[in-house]
């Protein structure tokens, strides 16, 4: 099972991620969670108590260097597109109960559309951990999906857009399914959250009329209250988590 998680920047999709994450380790799952959001956050969001020692693979220099033959940052000369990856899941991923986290970092490079050592080798472990990996993955993406190529996106099971009462984000849901298919991703579907009453639903419903809705998360102080204590969000809300272990069963396993 391949799950890859986007959404406008500030909906909560770090946040669904973290409950998708939990469900499916408690409905017995093995889970390799991937934080492929440049403004990485999904290991407070697992309730991860100090996040400092996490350093994101694109930050990796020697390694970096090692798995492609050039430094990071250099422009032009040669380096392996297709560096070897296997290895680094079990190495570098933080382990918690059935939950391993890697966190991909971001590319911090100017211009469009750069081919650089750091994102080759980040696009490359992103492929192997979707076709190779035998355990659920759930990637929390950044808007852009920029990690997914063509030849990884066709491997994703599922792509879920977490959306939230508002029209910036109806639209970026609409630009996330036109990236998703150019890439060849068909399977895709809706999760609101911050639903304050029936009429924040019926907006989402009425403005995305052609997407598949999975689940509506309400607009809760627990989940507030889970980011000001630095606890897990599923620590605070366990009845949202109940929720998506519902939907696990009936829409996604």
């Amino acid at each position: 099972m391949k799950l890859a998680v986007s959404g406008k920047g500030g909906v909560g999709k770090t946040t669904f991620a973290a409950f998708l994450i939990k469900a499916l380790s408690d409905s017995g799952k093995k889970v390799l969670a991937i934080d492929a959001d440049p403004d990485a956050n999904l290991a407070q969001a697992l309730g991860i108590k100090d996040s400092s020692g996490i350093v994101p693979i694109a930050d990796m220099k020697e390694l970096i260097e090692e798995r492609t033959g050039a430094k990071p940052g250099t422009i032009g000369g040669f380096f392996s597109l297709n560096p070897k990856v296997d290895d680094l899941p079990d190495k570098l991923a933080i382990k918690i109960d059935n939950i391993r986290l890697m966190v991909m970092g971001g590319v911090k490079k100017g211009g469009s559309g750069c081919i650089c050592p750091e994102s080759a080798l980040l696009k490359q472990l992103v492929r192997h951990v979707v076709i190779s990996r035998d355990e659920a993955v759930v990637m929390d993406m950044e808007a852009g999906l920029e990690h997914l190529g063509r030849g990884t996106a066709m491997f994703v099971n599922k792509l879920i857009v977490v959306v939230e009462p508002g029209r910036r984000s109806i639209e970026t849901a609409y630009q996330i399914k036109r990236l998703a298919s150019d890439l060849g991703i068909k399977n895709i579907a809706v999760v609101g959250n911050k639903i304050r009453n029936k009429e924040d639903e019926k907006f989402i419903r009425e403005n995305l009329k052609d997407f598949d809705f999975l689940y509506f998360i309400p607009f809760k102080k627990e989940i507030i209250d889970a980011d000001l204590e630095g606890v897990a969000v599923f620590e605070k809300d366990r009845e949202t988590l109940e929720g998506i272990k519902n939907i696990i069963q009936e829409k996604i396993l």
